[in-house]
């Protein structure tokens, strides 16, 4: 019998998807020699459903993780087809970028990217257990991991992204393969250890739509959907100028009552209604089954038809996920314009995976019973690539971290998506997965996308993952509004002929005295660019500067007013509950809100206001606690 193989590193990294290649390249780029952990090292990075990066409250999540020093924005800036700004129509604090991929180059270039970052090394196999060793009270602490192969790896940290490969299985009708996404072989030895370690597992469920091929369309029956001009980038490191390209297009298609008439009559295939899936799905990305029987007043629903990519005729039906037979979902494809004649490439199918209760994480993403061990992505009961690569990263940089010897980072509900998402994830009851919206952030006007760097970027200088260079030229992004700001104040418009005229033709009330050219910027009818035609003086800025001037004055009196509100969310949080405090010893503490309590023991006061069944009489209740619990230890 051979030796064991046995090797040491500070972080293994469980899983190469998007959550574990942030986490993997933080780690390394911190200097902290890195190993991840993949399946196929062909699946780096893969997408394997939509062939986008961003969307609506995703391209915020984008932005933001680019501000910090991740990849993935840098990643789809190379790598895109088409790009769009949407919600351009609504007010700033909801426009997000999307980005259609051409899904072989952005994996290519990913793998790429990890393959020649120092102090990491990729390695494919399946890695089937935690090694782990108690502490006593419950508590373990993380020391490695073992493959199947029995090679032991020792780490001062582990971090578990393994995405929707645990124990996975996919459903097209009566089909069922135990295989992961894109037919890749599914993970099926680590659940039993992570049970054996106390976590607590959830199994949950998304689908995809079929693929069909190009060729086979009618494409006189669909509405164009093309890219913008200019492009805007998702990195703020992207100089915008060299993304400037010819864009490829995309369709939209509706289905219609007989496509309707088609799944009504065969529901009873379909594993989500006749009880063959176990797991539960994303309420807010519904299968095409899911919308006709749950919106029968609706007589048709969206289809977009998306390339997947430059190298392939192959095309995505973006809002057609389905796990009908394949008989059914040809019958579906056939009944809409311009698919007479469709030929599916691959079928539409749902898959079901092992994934974990997310209220046994503290805000760094860290186990609160497993000392070192970090856990990000879909693994936590997530969905979405782009929910899945901010984990990743504030997982691998807070494992890094803890190598180090430093603090946690952890971002609040008022700096960013990303701390609204894990503060989400680990204060609330999840039963399906958790995708990111505009509305789950209260303070979205001022959680822009487009002005992520300016909240963030100093962060990421502090971590140590954005350059000196980076870090200064935001600076000066912030001194160039500031003064733009103070000159629009500052300059004021006369009520003459020429500036009447100008307010006249755009519809605006003319002026009877002068005012300042940030007043007339603040009237609905007018912003900061027409005003250009008044303003002689106006100074040649870099990108992205007029942007912000213009919704920082047009929008003063309401940020103002959500920064107040701030000031109040940060006192809440600034009130640190004690670690050791006994929820069951608080006598006036309702039965349920000391069994939430104990089981999610939240870091502060206003993460114990947002777990569900702790009512604001429980908070006041804690509160008075407190004060009597600090007073005794004093």
């Amino acid at each position: 019998m051979g030796d064991v193989v046995e090797e040491s590193y500070d972080v293994v990294v469980v899983g190469a998807g998007h959550a574990g290649c942030e986490a993997a390249l933080a780690c390394a780029r911190l200097g902290l020699e890195t190993i991840v952990f993949t399946v196929s090292v062909d699946s780096i990075a893969l997408m394997p459903c939509n062939p986008n990066i961003g969307g609506t409250s995703k391209g915020h999540l984008v932005r933001e993780l680019d501000a910090l020093g991740g990849e993935m924005g840098k990643n789809i800036d190379k790598t895109f087809i088409q790009s769009k700004m949407l919600n351009k129509s609504k007010g700033p604090a909801v426009h997000s970028l999307r980005a259609q991929a051409d899904k072989q180059a952005y994996t290519r270039e990913m793998r790429r990217t990890m393959e020649n970052q120092e102090h990491l090394k990729i390695r494919q196999a399946e890695v089937s257990e935690l090694v782990t060793e108690e502490l006593g009270n419950g508590k373990r602490r993380v020391l490695g991991i073992k493959t199947t192969s029995g090679a032991v790896y020792h780490a001062r940290t582990v971090v578990l992204c393994t995405g929707v490969y645990l124990n996975a299985r996919c459903l097209t009708g009566d089909l069922i393969e135990y295989t992961g996404p894109n037919g890749l072989r599914s993970a099926t030895h680590l659940t039993d250890s992570l049970k054996k370690n106390g976590i607590r597992m959830f199994r949950f469920k998304t689908g995809t739509p079929a693929r069909v091929d190009k060729r086979s369309l009618d494409f006189s029956q669909f509405e164009v959907q093309k890219g913008d001009v200019p492009i805007v980038p998702f990195s703020f490191s992207t100089d915008a100028s060299s993304i400037q390209k010819e864009q490829v297009d995309c369709w939209l298609v509706y289905t219609n009552e007989k496509t309707h008439e088609i799944i009504r009559d065969n529901i009873d295939r379909s594993p989500m209604y006749n009880g063959s899936i176990e797991g539960v799905g994303p309420r807010y990305c519904p299968s095409i089954e899911d919308k006709v029987m749950k919106f029968p007043e609706k007589n048709r629903h969206q289809i977009f038809i998306e390339p997947e990519g430059l190298y392939t005729n192959e095309m995505y039906l973006s809002g057609m996920s389905s796990s009908m037979p394949e008989d059914v979902q040809y019958k579906m494809y056939h009944s809409m314009k311009g698919f007479e004649h469709v030929h599916i490439v691959r079928n539409a199918y749902a898959i079901e995976y092992d994934c974990i209760d997310a209220l046994q994480l503290k805000s760094s993403l860290e186990f609160m019973d497993i000392s070192g061990l970090f856990a990000g992505g879909q693994f936590n009961g997530s969905s979405g690539y782009e929910e899945a690569a901010v984990q990743g990263f504030m997982a691998g940089v807070n494992a890094a971290r803890k190598c180090q010897g430093k603090s946690p980072i952890v971002l609040d509900r008022s700096q960013a998506y990303i701390g609204v998402l894990i503060d989400d994830l680990v204060t609330k009851e999840n039963h399906e997965p958790y995708r990111m919206m505009t509305s789950r952030a209260e303070y979205r006007l001022l959680l822009r996308q487009d002005n992520a760097d300016l909240r963030l970027r100093e962060i990421g200088h502090e971590i140590g993952l954005v350059s000196d260079e980076e870090y200064q030229r935001t600076l000066r992004k912030k001194q160039l509004i500031e003064a733009e700001e103070k000159r629009l104040r500052d300059t004021y418009a006369g009520a003459n002929e020429a500036v009447n005229k100008f307010l006249r033709e755009h519809g605006s009330a003319e002026l009877m005295s002068g005012v300042s050219l940030a007043d007339l910027c603040k009237r609905p009818e007018l912003t900061y660019e027409m005003l250009q035609e008044i303003d002689p003086e106006r100074p040649s800025l870099p990108y992205g500067v007029g942007e912000e001037v213009g919704i920082e004055i047009k929008y003063e009196g309401y940020i103002r007013r959500q920064m107040q509100q701030v000031e109040a969310f940060k006192k809440i949080e600034a009130k640190r509950i004690p670690e050791d405090i006994d929820y069951y010893a608080i006598s006036n503490l309702r039965l349920e809100a000391r069994q939430k309590l104990s089981r999610i023991r939240p870091e502060n006061i206003g993460m114990a206001s947002r777990i569900s069944g702790v009512s604001p009489a429980d908070i006041s209740v804690l509160m008075v606690y407190m004060e009597q619990f600090k007073r005794n230890k004093a």
